[in-house]
């Protein structure tokens, strides 16, 4: 009472004191007010209880795991595409259809390709039918066939070197006939050229020339041809005259052969003489029998020269054929014995080998032609098969793009096949799938049947992510341990993935565990006695505040945290603070996943969450 009398009278005179000095009283008052608010906070809360929630560390199993969601696809998809186009002649499946691996989806009109598959077995069958022939030992007929081909190749030979024989007769009687007459020709052109029966005081072609000079200015060149023409074909006829003389029918046959050339030869450049001469002396009759000259007669002896010149004509032409049936004759025979000689040869070597049987390499060409055969016909087989459209595996025809009638081509899609086995394809960020590996477990449920979960397994992971707004997603596949004919492709799925399993660890929950730095802790109280109470499932009330241990964590989930070391098994550690009617959590700095799976005995257990 009297304490309270004290306070009462302090307080009065400071009140007194503030109203003598209003502008310093303000401030005081302030500092009063506040001064008395923490005071009375001071002495408010000395009366506050706090509470501890406590938790024993246990051992467990601890599970870590990824979640994601995403859709349900087929394992494989496929849309049909025929290699070949032509009408459809047949529908043999519907939409919603289960089918198995080859079973008909359609049939493409195949008229050409039988036709080919009949033709390649055709070709086959008498391929195989002539290695079969091949291999066939020689026959008697055969034998006696092959045998009279060489002998007629024989004859034929011994028959042209008969007649060649004959035909070398014949040419040296046909040189001798040439030089029965040529001498007479040649002496007889001579006389027309170099004699002087036109005027007796020139030679004849210049007295020709002459004649007609006056109206012919270039005539000296058609009497320079003629001298000139009869000038070498007296050079020639003189040499071949010599070389007759000098071989008889009895002299080698190159020696008569090279005879016969030479006075064929001989005969044509007399011909050519003949010709030339003759040219001149139609041209000095034309032009003195021309009205130029009508007071000129030609001299007499041109009648003569130019009868002379067509008998002699006749008579070259005619040993210029007789010499080349000659030279014709002969070229043919030698021809025809060359041809023999080799026509005999390969009959000769066709028996022996007909004798001696199938060559090995004949045997070898023959089986690769029916390998080639045979090659062919799957080729057409193949090419007819492309025709009939089957199922690539097992599942269900999802569509149907043609009907009866359509045309399908190579490049058109005509039904899509899915296989009935499912799976769940989901994207993850680049921290989750680092986690991710090929065989990992997984659990997936659907948000289309909320009681249907399904067991499953990691089968692929992306190795090259999307980025999609600077955010890096890689796609993994999950595929269905088992079958459920409810999930159709593209429904929702959602999938936690088993990252780390552990068994047999320390664990406590995740609020017990703190972080200041790089380092962890867990608080425990000291003693649970005179100085804390326990008071229901409030936690235990202690005046004395819990002391930090220093602990090393290992893996953790959503739920409890690894404790590897300073920590026992059984021994109680502070999950949360309760402060009078407040609750605070104070756990900072625990790593975390998406989904956790752990089970410790006497703290429950199963999938959290």
């Amino acid at each position: 009472m009297n304490k309270f009398l004290n306070h009462k009278n302090f307080f009065k005179r400071i009140l007194g004191r503030a109203l003598a000095h209003k502008v310093i009283s303000v401030f005081i008052i302030l500092a009063v007010v506040f001064g008395g608010y923490y005071v009375y906070g001071k002495l408010k809360g000395s009366s506050v209880e706090t509470r501890y929630v406590l938790a024993a560390a246990q051992k467990g199993t601890l599970v870590t795991s990824v979640s994601g969601s995403g859709q349900v696809s087929a394992s494989n998809q496929v849309d049909i595409k025929p290699k070949v186009s032509g009408d459809v002649i047949s529908v043999a499946a519907i939409a919603g259809q289960k089918i198995k691996a080859g079973g008909l989806i359609l049939r493409i009109d195949s008229t050409d390709a039988e036709k080919a598959v009949r033709d390649a077995k055709a070709n086959l069958e008498s391929a195989q039918i002539a290695l079969e022939k091949i291999k066939q030992p020689a026959d008697a007929l055969s034998t006696t066939q092959a045998e009279n081909a060489l002998t007629q190749a024989q004859r034929s030979k011994q028959n042209a070197q008969d007649d060649l024989q004959k035909i070398y007769d014949d040419g040296f009687n046909t040189v001798a006939n040439a030089f029965i007459d040529l001498p007479g020709v040649v002496t007889g052109l001579d006389t027309i050229l170099n004699g002087s029966s036109v005027n007796g005081n020139q030679s004849n072609a210049n007295a020709y020339a002459d004649m007609i000079r006056s109206y012919k200015s270039d005539i000296d060149q058609f009497r320079d041809s003629a001298l000139a023409a009869y000038k070498k074909a007296r050079i020639a006829y003189d040499k071949n005259l010599q070389d007759y003389k000098n071989t008889s029918r009895y002299s080698d046959r190159t020696v008569i052969d090279s005879l016969i050339n030479e006075s064929y030869e001989t005969t044509k450049l007399i011909s050519e003489a003949i010709k030339n001469t003759k040219s001149l002396l139609d041209l000095v009759n034309d032009i003195l029998t021309s009205g130029s000259y009508r007071n000129t007669k030609p001299p007499t002896v041109l009648a003569t020269h130019e009868s002379n010149l067509q008998s002699y004509t006749g008579t070259t032409n005619t040993h210029l054929g007789n010499l080349l049936n000659v030279e014709n004759s002969i070229k043919s025979d030698l021809d025809t014995i060359t041809s023999s000689d080799l026509t005999i040869k390969e009959k000769t070597e066709a028996l022996a080998k007909l004798k001696a049987g199938a060559d090995t390499l004949d045997i070898q060409s023959q089986e690769l032609s029916v390998k080639q055969r045979q090659n062919s016909l799957l080729d057409a087989q193949q090419t007819l098969a492309d025709y009939f459209i089957r199922a690539p595996f097992d599942g269900v025809v999802a569509k149907m793009n043609v009907k009866k009638g359509d045309s399908a081509g190579s490049g058109t899609a005509v039904a899509t096949v899915i296989t009935s086995k499912k799976i769940a394809q989901l994207s993850l960020n680049e921290v989750d799938v680092a986690k991710i590996k090929i065989g990992q477990k997984a659990t997936l449920t659907f948000d289309a049947f909320s009681d249907l979960t399904i067991a499953g397994e990691v089968t692929s992971v992306d190795t090259i992510g999307t980025v999609t707004q600077g955010v890096v997603n890689y796609n993994i596949d999950i595929a269905f341990d088992t079958q459920d004919d409810r999930v159709k492709p593209a429904m929702s799925v959602s999938a936690a993935i088993i990252t780390d399993t552990k068994l047999d660890v320390l664990l406590v929950p995740n609020s017990a565990v703190k972080s200041q730095g790089n380092t962890h802790y867990i608080e425990m109280l000291a003693a649970i006695g005179s100085s804390a109470t326990t008071t229901s499932n409030q936690g235990v009330v202690s005046v004395t505040p819990p002391n930090r241990q220093s602990v090393e964590i290992g893996i953790s989930n959503d739920s409890y945290t690894e404790i590897v070391s300073g920590l026992q098994e059984g021994e109680e550690v502070v999950t949360r603070t309760i402060t009078g009617t407040a609750t605070a959590a104070t756990t900072s700095g625990q790593p975390t996943t998406k989904s956790s799976n752990v089970r410790i005995p006497g703290l429950g257990g199963g999938f959290g969450g």
